[in-house]
This record gives C-alpha cells, structure tokens and sequence, in this order.
C-alpha cells in the first residue's frame, strides 16, 4: 500500500519535468530564429561600402556618349569662319579643270604636315603652301579630280581659308580613276545645286559633300547637315543626275 501512494508524485515529477524541458527548447529555438531573422534583415538594408551598385550609372553610358557627340559636332562647326563653298572653291582653283568629289569639315590631325600614313614609297610628296593649322582646329579636306579621275587631296584651313597642303592621291589605281570619270558623267548636278536641294529638307551648316553611288547603282549627292542649335546631324542624299532628294536621315547622337 505503501509503495502505490509514492507512484503518483513520480509520475507527476516526470511530467512537469518533460513539460519544463519542451518550454526550454521552445524558447531556444525562438531566439535562435530571432537573432537569424535580425542578421538577415541586417544584411538586406546595408549596402556594401554604402553603395547602391544597382543604381550606380557606369561610366561610358550611351547617354554621356551621344551628348559628347552633339558637343563636339556643335564645337567644330561654331569655330568654322570658312562655308563649303568657299572652301569648295578654292579647292577646285589648285587643280586645272578640276572637279569636287568630296569635301569634309573636320579637326587637323597632330601631324597634318606629314604625308598620310601607308602612302607607298616613291609617292608624291605633300606640297605646303602655308602653315597647318593648329592640332584640333577646323580644316576643310577636299578632294577634286581631274578629267582623267586622277584625285588630288587640298586641305585648307577653315578660320583663314588659307591651303596648308596639296597632294595627288597616292592610292589610286586605273580602276578607281575609271569609277571617278563615269560618276561624273552621270553626275549632272553640280555639288551647290546638291547642298541646295538639301537645306531645303534640313537647316543648318554644311559638313560634308561627297559624290557616291548607292546600293541601287546610282551616282548621287550625299550632303551632311549639322543644326548649330541642338548638333544634331541630317545626312541627305541626293540624286546627281536630276537633284531629286532620295532619302534623309537625321543623327541625334
């Protein structure tokens, strides 16, 4: 009898035990996830070296590349003093009879007294009239031919209007003479009556004139056109057999 009264307060013991032992656990596990919990949202709100990378801008982006474009195209042309078409003329006056074909605005080079790089030895050598401008200023490069297609380079410079250098085309072969007398023949608009139909369609500062033919085999006219205002660039091209602008594409890059 004895014995049966001492087995109830055992059992009793071991189940106060066990249920103290399972508020033990519960708790630990409550606090480890806790402090997991914590640590991660830790992590999640602290960038590394307090930089958001997702929303950094990297360098080089397209947007600061095509503004530099417009910059520069808006620079060369606004410390141009000499048009296309006194720069034309006075390329078309260095060789006797002589035709344009082509003629850029653009910035001198550092060596713009050498001869062009890859020029074959033996080649002609550069004739300098007067001084090359400075690296970086504006020059005007034309191109004109003679009646046989023989292509002669006059650089000039666009502030004075002064020629800095002449020379015959170095790279040319029978072929490519050849090619420059037939785009002439079809070419029955002359280049100032090209630019005109063209700043009819696009306003703003002549860059480049050059006669070409395109994919359809035609010989046509393609005159580029930069806005002072906002640099953009109008590239039209003409057809040089009736003037009839074929096409035009503008460049806000």
């Amino acid at each position: 009898m004895s014995s049966a009264r001492r087995l109830p307060p055992l059992r009793s013991l071991a189940v106060t035990g066990a249920l103290g032992a399972s508020v033990l656990l519960l708790a630990a596990c409550t606090n480890a996830d806790t402090t997991r919990s914590s640590v991660a949202e830790a992590a999640q709100t602290e960038s590394p070296s307090g930089t958001d990378t997702a929303s950094a801008s990297p360098s080089g982006s397209p947007s600061a590349s095509m503004s530099e474009d417009k910059t520069q195209r808006k620079d060369l042309v606004s410390a141009t003093k000499v048009t296309w078409d006194k720069a034309a003329d006075t390329a078309v006056k260095e060789v006797p009879e002589g035709k344009l074909v082509d003629l850029e605005l653009k910035r001198t080079e550092a060596d713009a007294t050498a001869s062009p790089s890859g020029s074959p030895t033996g080649s002609p050598s550069p004739s300098m009239p007067n001084p090359a401008p400075s690296a970086g200023s504006p020059e005007w490069e034309a191109k004109v031919a003679q009646s046989d297609g023989t292509l002669h380079r006059i650089d000039i410079d666009a502030v004075n209007g002064k020629v800095f250098r002449t020379m015959v085309d170095p790279d040319q072969d029978p072929d490519d003479k050849t090619q420059i007398t037939g785009w002439l023949d079809k070419a029955k608009q002359t280049p100032q009556q090209a630019v005109k139909a063209a700043t009819a369609k696009a306003k703003g500062t002549v860059t480049h004139v050059e006669l070409d033919e395109n994919d359809d085999q035609q010989v046509v006219w393609d005159v580029d056109v930069v806005d002072k205002g906002n640099g953009n660039k109008t590239s039209v091209v003409v057809d040089a057999a009736n003037g009839k602008v074929l096409s035009q594409k503008t460049d806000t890059d």
